[in-house]
């Protein structure tokens, strides 16, 4: 059978029959299903790839256990308190009960900014994270970086010990250089030394390193965050004479347009704004009305791919997109630009229309002028005040200036002393700093980070960092609300805190992390104290918005005509990995990007149109040169990105770390220069002879032809609510399967298609609940990878343009489930609240449950990935979910509606003599869901939210012409285009 790796890349050489294969076919899943070519059709046919032929087993042991990391042993982890002190066994604390978790609310950090989490901890082990309801950032939810923060909690390779020149020393050697530096620092107020520190909202953090600066008043503070981007605050500083931060209220806006801007997957307020945007997308009945999006966008995301009208747009023209909006919503006419758009002036009709309630966004990584026009816009609507305010930023910090300044200082001299703290700028520093030269040149450089990285390796002195889930310290939200970071436990491997850092530099070595925070708080008793600990928010602690008076003019845009034919460059940050810090993350580098579906590495995004152009094909190695600088990537041809555009992610090439060194890819911060940190022209493209592997998930578990994602516009569903049912067939009534009766609960679910933006937090968040393996790049190619829920992603449309779907497919949990009935051993059985349940212990893996579900979602674990001998034990397996078996090879997998989770509910109502509530058993998917689109319960119980749900006349089964019965069932997806404009279909059941 052929394997993924087998089938032979897709050539854009013959665009035109590319698109006419798309029309009036939808959805459609990848350019080489379009194509239709042997290859994929073979591969289609040999229906679940974790059947294929395996290569011979050769695969070196030492290597698949990278993956997990080196053994240590963890006979030293105990219980803790609030993490004040270290609780032997040997005296039970009394608020432990050995296999009854316990919850903790802290903050976890997101560029700088604090999302609230509540993270489960089993006898001192944290496990699990889950969002904070009460917390304004996160409203309970998480995403896949928040997921992974205990897998890198214990992280193998995390730094364990100071490095002095690279050897081994102990914390006590560090601090007696810190005293002699601290000596030399009062007599010449901080002559020559500057600090390093990445973005952050730190309270204490803000206060000491005022403090610093009035201690040692030569002192120098730079700031470096690859990530950063501060358009809004110099279009903000131009305007009302002093940086502020845009706070958006999507719950209120009827009218949104997105300026390049990916308001669902980017920004500190990302989980927030996708709830609030969710909320008014929810139709269940022909009187509902929803928001309406309008996206340009210079790359594919998942904010374009939620819009009711995209287009896809080199980065240099959204400038003048920008200002032809303006100019028309002011009454003024550039038909020179919005016909371009295809749009026209419905966008800007749509406007005027909503007012107030209208929002114009503008992406974080444009330039200020077009942040500048988007208040503009806002101010002119009525918007200001109602969907837009603004705040004091919550970042604000004593700096100096950044990276760039700095190395000016230390080649000029007048910097012989750094002390980097968090960042890592010998990997991220732009390509026209030469950092490594600079850093060279000092006298003395002190590192301070969780891993020996880059800039470690070049240190005199390397001091590990405590993990967040180790640290005591406070963080702002996206608003400005603030929270106590507090411990799980401590240090593993002896880090310290970045206070402690700070505090050794004043002169107070080793002092106690929380001692040092607890002071920046000092107007809360402690009543008040212990209360901000336990709900996770410090109360009142909000930004109040500031009141704005919007210039007449703002200005122009600075002039650019693209030349035709010339590639620009747009880099992003990789949705898991950012830039780099995550690299040796194996959930986070196994995870699948939403759109493109690569994993394990990346790759040169281009258009099909542009791939015709240049004869590329999938895969194929290019050159991509400027500036002086060059890197080999290979090329991806992706749906919906613009013309003449490469977009280049950040966050991989690294070598450091075994789990980084696995994965393929470029580093693509050796194009990335400080004029043009996010996108530029002149990018020169070289097709090179050979090509790369590219692993991706995009062709796993192809379905085609069957009604698969059924959507219809708002109008059409006002006109039939029952559009599901359109050109279906009824489903089946007979069955040679036995009926099933449930006396108590009936366990289903429901997925609401409209709301779900496809940001696989629901993913990782069953990854890191059910203890599911992560299998390598390799086992990847093969179509092995172990998820138990996937996103699969569908395209409609254009190849241009496309319309994107998704659509999350779990075990379905079938009423006439076609699996149980072939398990020769009964390893799959049928529970007495109508779960599908997998006996692991029985199963001997004959496969043939997979190969008679048509939903392929059971996992079949081909090699042991988890590690069971005591004598090769190490720190990463204390990341396991205790109340969830760890599986070994050889047996089938899937998704089980957490039943763990359905025992704990049951079992606390049965010891409290009472029913399971409604909306009391949440599954891990579920809770993670920013915008609540997936909703569980009790079918047996009248007036279920599930119930309800499943109620909606558009409601409908995946294949249920097969009358399996799926117990989870979906919502047809609704959008709400804009009659006025053309190329929207009405409804769609499927392929077609």
């Amino acid at each position: 059978m052929s394997a993924i790796a087998d089938i032979k890349p897709v050539s854009a050489s013959d665009l035109a029959a590319l698109r006419r294969a798309a029309t009036g076919r939808e959805p459609w899943r990848s350019l080489d299903e379009l194509a239709d070519t042997a290859e994929f059709r073979r591969f289609v046919e040999a229906e679940f790839p974790a059947i294929a032929e395996r290569l011979p087993f050769g695969l070196d042991r030492r290597t698949l256990l990278k993956l997990m990391g080196a053994s240590l042993s963890l006979a030293g982890l105990t219980a803790c308190s609030e993490a004040e002190r270290i609780v032997p066994y040997v005296r039970q604390p009394e608020d432990i009960v050995p296999g009854k978790p316990l919850y903790y609310a802290t903050a976890l950090s997101s560029d700088g900014y604090g999302i609230g989490a509540v993270v489960e901890s089993h006898e001192g082990r944290p496990t699990k994270v889950e969002g904070n309801p009460d917390h304004p950032a996160s409203r309970g939810a998480t995403d896949a970086i928040m997921q992974a923060a205990v897998l890198s909690l214990f992280d193998p390779e995390r730094s364990r010990t100071p490095l002095r020149q690279g050897e081994p020393a102990s914390y006590g050697d560090f601090l007696k250089d810190m005293a002699k530096l601290a000596g030399g620092l009062a007599a010449s107020g901080g002559q020559g030394l500057a600090l390093l520190i990445e973005a952050t909202t730190s309270p204490t953090t803000k206060a000491q390193i005022g403090s610093l600066k009035q201690r040692y008043p030569k002192l120098r503070v730079f700031r470096h965050d690859p990530l950063a981007a501060s358009a809004n605050e110099q279009a903000t500083a131009k305007l009302f004479g002093r940086p502020l931060t845009p706070i958006y209220h999507f719950d209120r806006a009827d009218v949104i347009v997105s300026l390049d801007a990916d308001f669902l997957g980017e920004g500190p307020g990302r989980l927030a704004y996708a709830r609030d945007f969710a909320q008014r997308r929810r139709v269940r009945k022909s009187t509902d009305t929803m928001n309406r999006l309008y996206v340009v966008e210079s790359t594919p995301t998942i904010t374009g791919a939620a819009a009711d009208h995209r287009r896809a747009v080199r980065p240099s023209l959204v400038e003048c997109i920008a200002a032809a909006i303006k100019a028309a919503l002011e009454g003024g006419h550039d038909a020179a630009s919005l016909p371009s758009l295809g749009m026209e002036y419905a966008l800007v009709d749509d406007l005027r229309e909503a007012g107030r309630n209208a929002l114009v966004v503008s992406g974080a990584h444009q330039t200020p002028f077009v942040h500048a026009v988007a208040f503009a816009m806002n101010a002119r609507l009525g918007a200001v005040g109602n969907t837009l305010d603004f705040i004091e930023p919550p970042h604000a910090m004593p700096i100096d200036s950044d990276l760039a300044a700095l190395c000016q200082a230390i080649t000029s001299g007048s910097i012989q002393s750094a002390i980097v703290l968090g960042s890592n700028p010998l990997h991220t520093a732009p390509s026209d700093v030469d950092v490594r030269n600079a850093f060279s040149k000092l006298k003395l450089l002190v590192h301070w980070g969780l891993y020996r990285d880059e800039t470690a390796f070049l240190a005199q002195w390397h001091i590990p960092a405590a993990h967040e889930l180790e640290s005591w310290s406070d963080i702002r939200a996206y608003d400005g609300t603030a929270s106590i970071v507090q411990p799980l436990i401590q240090p593993l491997f002896g880090g310290r805190s970045l206070h402690q850092l700070l505090a050794a530099l004043g002169g107070e070595f080793d002092a106690d992390m929380q001692a040092l925070v607890r002071p920046t708080w000092a107007d809360m008793d402690e009543a008040g104290w212990r209360k901000a600990l336990r709900d996770g928010v410090v109360p009142n602690s909000v930004t109040a918005p500031v009141v704005v008076s919007m210039p007449a003019d703002i200005g122009d845009p600075t002039p650019h005509a693209p030349v035709a034919n010339r590639l620009e460059v747009r880099f992003e940050a990789d949705p898991w990995l950012r830039d780099g810090r995550n690299a040796n993350s194996p959930w986070l580098q196994e995870l699948p990007r939403p759109l493109s579906k690569l994993v394990w590495g990346n790759a040169a995004l281009i258009s099909p149109a542009t791939a015709q152009r240049l004869g590329l094909e999938n895969g194929q190695m290019v050159n991509l040169a400027r500036g002086g600088k060059d890197l080999d990537a290979p090329a991806w041809i992706m749906p919906g990105q613009p013309d003449d555009t490469v977009t280049l992610s950040l966050g991989f090439g690294r070598k450091i770390g075994s789990v980084a060194a696995l994965s393929g890819g470029y580093d693509a911060f050796i194009l990335r220069t400080t004029e043009a940190p996010w996108f530029a022209d002149g990018l020169v493209l070289t097709a090179r002879d050979g090509s790369a592997r590219v692993v991706t998930t995009q062709h796993h578990q192809a379905m085609e032809g069957r009604a698969i994602v059924r959507h219809a516009t708002l109008d059409a569903f006002r006109q039939d609510p029952h559009f599901v049912r359109d050109g279906v067939l009824p489903a089946p009534t007979e069955s040679l399967y036995r009926d099933w009766t449930y006396d108590q609960e009936a366990w289903g679910m429901s997925i609401d298609l409209s709301a779900c933006i496809g940001c696989m937090a629901c993913v990782s968040a069953c990854q890191a609940e059910n203890n599911i393996a992560t299998v390598g790049p390799d086992e990847a190619a093969r179509g092995h990878e172990m998820h138990w829920l996937r996103i699969d992603r569908y395209y409609a449309g254009a190849v241009d343009d496309p319309d994107t779907f998704f659509q999350p497919v779990p075990c379905m949990h079938c009423e006439k489930a076609p699996c149980e009935a072939v398990c020769p051993v009964n390893a799959t059985i049928h529970t007495h609240d109508g779960l599908n349940a997998q006996v692991y212990n029985r199963c001997i893996g004959t496969r043939y449950c997979s190969q008679n579900c048509p939903y392929k979602v059971r996992r079949f674990n081909f090699l042991e990935y988890q590690e069971f001998d005591k004598d090769s034990a190490g720190p990463q397996q204390a990341v396991h979910n205790p109340d969830v078996t760890v599986r070994s090879r050889g047996v089938m997998e899937k998704c089980t509606y957490c039943v763990q989770r359905v025992a704990e509910k049951r079992i606390r109502a049965q010891i409290e003599n009472r029913e399971i509530a409604d909306g009391e058993v949440v599954t891990a998917c579920q809770q993670a869901c920013p915008t609540q689109a997936i909703i569980f319960g009790d079918l047996n119980r009248k007036g279920s939210q599930v119930s309800r749900e499943k109620a909606a006349p558009h409601n409908y089964a995946l294949l249920e012409e097969l009358n399996t019965r799926p117990r989870t069932t979906y919502l047809g997806k609704i959008t709400n285009p804009n009659a006025g404009i053309g190329g929207k279909p009405g409804t769609g059941t499927g392929d077609g």
